[in-house]
This record gives structure tokens, C-alpha cells and sequence, in this order.
């Protein structure tokens, strides 16, 4: 009888390993539309804001030219292109991010649209302590036929580059007062933001975008 009960938990335990081995896999992304596409230049459009900071827009847009730059694609300058949206009077977002695609290869004739949207800018309050945090989405549109390249999220936060508080509640109330203060005078956001950019635009990482043609690794993955 207990040949059979150590029998049976054995099993029971060999099939919670293999489906949390399964679970843990993470799924590779499907890249068909990518690389057929191969996209040379990036038109990146301000990204839409889902938080109460009127700043994050221009300060996650500032950001993300960088990591596509480095990862082989030529991004179109975003002062030419937000002054060309203001020159014809679009100013949010999300009336540019409404824009049809075929006006937008029009008039910029870029082969791919990068539209972002900030779902996390700011502070955040946990428990005792605060932190800056920036989380975005991203699509990449083919200009051309309208379909998704890629699609992708990533996060940061300036509570990353802290060490642990000691001293009790009273030093976790001294730190959280001092962080606050601290991130609000540097504008901790805006750094987290360029963070949050390598993360989610910079080639080379398990479900990113693939290289672009000016990088020597183009067409490497």
C-alpha cells in the first residue's frame, strides 16, 4: 500500500514539475511580418498619455530615438516631425496617433510608424517609500501594407538603483521623504523614461525588435 501512495505522489510530483517547466517557457515572438517587411527608417509619433503627468509624452518621446538609432534603423528627427504635425495644426497625441497610415508615409515617407503609449509615468507611493516609474507599450505599423511588425512593453524605476534602508519605521520614513524630494528635483521621471526606452526599443533581446539595416548584426537573429 505505501509502494502504491509513494508511487502515486511521485507522479502527482513529476507532473507539477513538467507543467511548471512548461509554464515557466517563455513563447518566442513571431517575426514572419518583420522580416519580410524589413523596415530601413522609423517614423516615431509622440506617444499617447494614460497618465495624469503632462509631461510624459515629450519625455518619454525625447528618449527613443537612441536605442532604434543604435539598433541599426535611421529614425526621423522628432523635432522636424513634431513641428511639421504643429505647422498643420495636430498638437495631441492622439489626433496623430488617429492619423490615417497612407497620409503618414505620404507625407514622411518613412516605412514604419512606432506608436507608444505611457501607461506609468511619475511618482508612486509603496508602502513606506516612493518611487519614479515609467511603463510604455509599443507598436510598430508597416507604413505601407498596415501590418504589425512588432509589439512589445517594458518598465523601470528609480527605486532600482537604491540600496536597503536600515534604521527601523523611522528610517523608512526618512528615506521615503528624502527619495521624494530627491526624485522630484532631478526629475527622476525623465531619467526612468530613458530606461524604460533601452528596454523596450533596443535590439537584441528575447521578444524585441530585430536589428535594422545599419547595424552590423542585421539579419543576424
Amino acid at each position: 500500500m505505501s509502494v502504491l501512495r509513494s508511487g502515486a505522489a511521485g507522479l502527482v510530483l513529476l507532473g507539477s514539475v513538467l507543467a511548471t517547466g512548461c509554464a515557466s517557457t517563455p513563447k518566442s515572438y513571431d517575426y514572419t511580418a518583420f522580416k519580410q517587411s524589413r523596415p530601413r527608417s522609423i517614423l516615431v509619433l509622440p506617444p499617447t498619455n494614460g497618465t495624469p503627468e503632462v509631461t510624459a509624452s515629450y519625455g518619454m518621446l525625447s528618449q527613443m530615438t537612441l536605442p532604434l538609432a543604435e539598433s541599426g534603423y535611421y529614425v526621423l528627427p522628432v523635432t522636424l516631425v513634431d513641428e511639421t504635425f504643429r505647422q498643420n495644426g495636430l498638437t495631441q497625441p492622439e489626433d496623430i496617433a488617429a492619423l490615417p497610415l497612407t497620409k503618414l508615409e505620404e507625407i514622411f515617407g518613412a516605412d514604419a510608424a512606432l506608436y507608444v503609449n505611457i501607461t506609468k509615468y511619475g511618482t508612486v507611493y509603496v508602502l513606506l517609500n516612493s518611487e519614479s516609474v515609467v511603463t510604455a507599450e509599443a507598436r510598430l505599423i508597416d507604413l505601407r501594407s498596415g501590418a504589425t511588425l512588432w509589439e512589445g512593453g517594458a518598465s523601470a524605476s528609480s527605486a532600482e538603483s537604491r540600496g536597503a534602508t536600515s534604521g527601523g519605521l523611522v528610517g523608512l520614513l526618512v528615506a521615503a521623504v528624502v527619495n521624494q524630494i530627491a526624485d522630484n528635483l532631478a526629475d527622476a521621471s525623465h531619467r526612468v523614461a530613458a530606461t524604460t526606452s533601452q528596454r523596450l526599443l533596443s535590439a537584441g533581446q528575447p521578444g524585441g525588435i530585430l536589428y535594422g539595416p545599419r547595424s552590423p548584426k542585421y539579419q543576424t537573429q
